[in-house]
């Protein structure tokens, strides 16, 4: 999301795996209806300290006469656990939240039950202080139980087994000279010759160290010990269980990649076919997946006793001052990243894999061999992401775009799972300022709503008692970013005009008016607001060292005009399905705080708008944000959004070349001043910085310009929701997307074809220039109206499809 300095300042069968499907038990406006009644336990090690970082299996082993043909059980654990049955992999869970909202998965076991002896399993990891900062967490843990009396068979309790895994631990420290850039999780480290590789089985291997479990809540007021997971209130039990309203995420196999670089001549096929690393030998072995992905990788060898292999995972190579530049070269380039380590125990077709996911364009394997050679038998990786369909499309006459767009979907994709993500490899943190942006992407692209629902509803549980949400949840470590807390309002107003859903928007709507009110309370006389506490994070600007700027009085233009947009947007909510005269207060004060801005930052002279009253600075931000908000009188705002983009496309003259620019994030909000300012056609020349992108090889969009410390920040991939909804012009015309409004941008493009779903179906726009006209074809779902709107005039929109011609 942001800076790492100022952050540590503030504080279906796919391939050979079956998934079982997550079964829905209901829908309410807020997510599926919760399980009432738990009787299984909590369960955990009885000796093991459940706090500390461990790795632990968990297995019971049931007869069955006869197959069912349904056989459902619910599944949690603290921190995460992977399901299995008969060795096949189940799935995985449960989906991050945080203890008021903790989630279960649920699964139908029935297709990979057998006759006779069934053994379900489950590895169970709590990373404890090196788990990812976006884990909550109180204990180890393990949760199991059966949806009816037929599965409650396997209910977790006594009954169960459980080993603590002596050859899997987090790897210490975290990677050299990242750590305090680092939020993601640790590396792994498995000792092949430790490892209990037949926990999965019935029976103890040699070496297994299987006891019977225990209640995970040793503190338990019930006589017994037990604690059934219902007892949420009395029992001192931290997890409060609600069902997790996600699809399963993506599991699917794709290729590996080829290898690029190795001081080994017999590895240049790998992975496409095996590979022999002769005895006491030293190699490298350089893997480019060619794009960036998320996935779980596996590597399989064989033999090779006591051969220690590294994996380290990259999203771009380093050259030797620790640049990236080209993405695609590789000669003279390191690996810095995440790096995970196996050690081989010498038996055949041994599978290492860490536990969670992760990101890379490039794997680089060291290995050193010992007296045996070791061979490698196969690299699989299995990507992983929320299950996104892209079903709406792009396409027009500068095919740049369509490159643009597709780094940029990959992006969203990537960083999307189990929740919006700021960035996959380095933090995997939901931070506001970057979910309001990835959620209108999927609104766009995919009309998917639930990992949209599920930050929403996030966010308003991270409120804290003052009434300001948290700047990225679910996190362990609470971080305050005031402006972000606005954003939210602004994200939630998307939501109602995307989604038909009120009854969500309503059940969110109070935790606005707590928010709001604290800043209402920081507003002055003249309206502005004070210094806020916390972290005032706008943007960064690329060459400005602090930023937004504010007066000795700690009044800043741009944060005023952030809290203008969101008490307009609050007001809109508050006047259709909450409190009107509450509305009515919003509108007056951000009247207030409007009137009092434009009057003591508006420099007459310059014909801009100051970042403070001083009138010493100057910013695109404080200019196209005043535009946006119709702070500038409207027939200003043409030639403010003029000086704004002069200092931004290499054209500047005399005080525009001091604006402070927008970074690739905020740009966002720039093309929304241009579209609002009716500027839209100049939306093309602001592309430079993506085509850049591809020129430098990149396939992922950036955190920043180079030099960016992410190569994977969907708050720059906002390109996918601008090309259909600003170029293309298709837009909710009212709330919950009941009306269409379309509205092109061609600038220079010659044609035009683009799609985008709809609640009710799928809005198709296509546009071709002629000679005189532009032909224009727009079909709309059944039983929805639209207008659109070419150079100033309105042409009512039929469900179907029409043609016009527009001069």
């Amino acid at each position: 999301m942001c800076t790492a300095a100022a952050r540590g300042a503030v504080f279906v069968l796919l391939g050979a795996t079956l998934l079982a499907p997550k079964m829905a038990l209901g829908q309410t406006p807020s997510g599926a209806t919760a399980r009432n009644h738990w009787t299984a336990q909590w369960i955990s090690h009885p000796a093991a300290p459940l706090r500390e970082p461990g790795v632990f299996h968990f297995r019971k082993v049931i007869q069955l006469s006869k197959l069912p043909t349904r056989f459902v059980v619910h599944v949690s654990a603290d921190n995460r656990f992977l399901l299995f049955v008969n060795s096949k992999r189940v799935g995985e869970g449960p989906a991050r939240g945080d203890f008021f909202r903790w989630r279960y998965e649920t699964f139908d076991l029935a297709p990979f039950l057998r006759e006779g002896e069934n053994v379900i399993a489950s590895t169970v990891w709590q990373f404890g202080i090196y788990a990812p900062l976006a884990q909550v967490s109180d204990r180890m843990a393990f949760l199991l139980e059966g949806d009816t009396a037929e599965e409650a068979v396997l209910n977790t309790d006594a009954t169960w087994q459980v080993e603590q895994e002596g050859g899997h631990m987090p790897k210490r420290p975290m990677p050299e000279g990242m750590w305090q850039y680092w939020a993601a999780g640790p590396g792994e480290h498995i000792d092949g010759n430790i490892y209990d590789w037949n926990w999965k089985e019935s029976g103890a291997a040699a070496g297994s160290h299987w006891v019977a479990a225990a209640p995970a809540i040793r503190e338990s007021i019930h006589p017994n010990g037990s604690v059934p997971a219902s007892r949420w209130e009395d029992s001192g039990v931290r997890w409060r269980l609600v069902p997790d309203p996600l699809p399963p995420m993506e599991y699917t196999e794709v290729p590996s990649g080829t290898v690029v670089r190795t001081n080994l001549d017999a590895a240049k096929t790998f992975p496409a076919s095996p590979v022999v690393v002769p005895p006491r030998t030293t190699t490298t072995i350089l893997v480019d997946h060619a794009t960036v992905i998320s996935a779980y990788p596996e590597l399989i060898v064989s033999g090779g006793k006591c051969a220690h292999i590294q994996m380290a995972f990259t999203e771009a190579l380093y050259d030797a001052n620790q640049e990236r530049g080209n993405r695609n070269e590789f000669a003279d380039r390191v690996v810095i990243g995440l790096t995970d380590e196996f050690l081989a125990d010498g038996s055949s077709q041994r599978t290492f894999s860490p536990l969670w996911w992760r990101t890379w364009r490039y794997i680089e394997l060291k290995i050193k061999t010992g007296d045996e050679p070791l061979r490698l038998e196969g690299l699989h990786t299995f990507y992983t992401a929320y299950p996104f369909l892209e079903r709406g499309m792009f396409q027009s006459s500068d095919p740049g775009l369509a490159q643009i767009r597709e780094i940029c979907w990959r992006t969203a994709r990537i960083d999307a799972h189990e929740t919006y993500m700021d960035t996959a490899f380095w933090e995997q943190l939901q931070y506001i300022g970057d979910t309001r942006l990835q959620a209108l992407i999927s609104y766009v692209v995919s009309g998917d709503d639930r990992l949209a629902r599920q930050a929403l509803q996030a966010f308003n549980d991270s409120r804290i008692p003052e009434g300001l949400t948290q700047s990225r949840y679910p996190s362990s470590l609470v971080q305050n970013i005031p402006p972000f807390s606005l954003l939210y309002v602004n994200m939630l107003h998307d939501y109602w005009m995307y989604r038909p859903d009120r009854a969500f928007v309503a059940e969110l709507l109070p935790g606005t008016r707590s928010l709001l009110a604290w800043f209402l309370a920081q507003q002055r006389t003249d309206g502005m607001l004070s210094s806020l506490p916390g972290w005032t994070f706008i943007d960064t600007p690329p060459g400005v060292e602090e930023f937004p700027r504010q007066d000795a009085e700690g009044r800043s233009s741009v944060v005023t005009l952030q809290m203008i947009g969101a008490l307009r947007a609050a007001a809109e909510l508050e006047q259709d399905m909450g409190d009107p005269v509450l509305a009515e207060r919003y509108r007056k004060q951000a009247k207030l705080a409007a009137i009092g801005l434009y009057k003591l930052c508006w420099n007459s002279q310059l014909g801009l708008l100051a970042d403070t009253p001083a009138q010493d600075s100057y910013s695109q931000h404080a200019n196209l944000t005043a535009v946006l908000f119709d702070v500038v009188p409207k027939p200003d705002q043409a030639g403010v959004m003029r000086k704004v983009l002069s200092a931004n496309v290499g054209t500047a003259e005399n005080n525009e070349s001091k604006l402070a620019k927008v970074s690739l994030f905020y740009q966002f909000y720039l093309a929304r001043a241009l579209e609002h300012a009716g500027m839209g056609d100049s939306y093309c020349d602001l592309l430079q910085p993506w085509r850049h992108m591809l020129a430098i090889g990149l396939t992922t969009t950036p955190e920043y310009s180079d030099p960016s410390r992410s190569d994977t920040h969907a708050w720059s991939a906002h390109p996918a929701y601008d090309f259909p909804t600003l170029i293309a012009g298709i837009r909710p015309g009212l709330p919950g997307f009941a009306t269409v409004l379309v509205e092109p941008s061609l600038g220079k493009l010659q044609w035009v074809e683009a799609s985008m779903p709809h609640p009710k179906g799928m809005i198709l726009a296509s546009y071709h220039k002629g000679a005189k006209n532009t032909e224009a074809s727009i079909t709309l779902p059944d039983s929805v109206l639209g207008t659109l709107v070419w150079k100033g005039r309105s042409y009512p929109l039929h469900p179907g499809k029409q043609k016009l011609q527009l001069p």
